[in-house]
């Protein structure tokens, strides 16, 4: 999460926050056919696209983004 401004037409600055782009997605496991949910970001699912949701699992679990899955 990051901090920054607002900034109106007349240039006045309000506090903000940047939250990310997440959403809850289920995905199908075809190697433990199963569903799984998973609170993932847009850039996430794009991974996820890309590599496959088992290698995109092994990988965040060997970084320490999630335990299990």
């Amino acid at each position: 999460m990051t901090v920054g401004n607002n900034v109106s037409h007349s240039n006045r600055k309000t506090k903000r926050t940047f939250l990310p782009n997440l959403f809850d997605k289920k995905y199908f496991l075809q190697e433990e056919s199963r569903w799984v949910t998973l609170r993932i970001s847009a850039a996430g699912m794009r991974n996820i696209t890309k590599m496959g949701l088992k290698k995109a699992l092994d990988k965040a679990k060997s970084k320490g983004y999630i335990t299990s899955y």
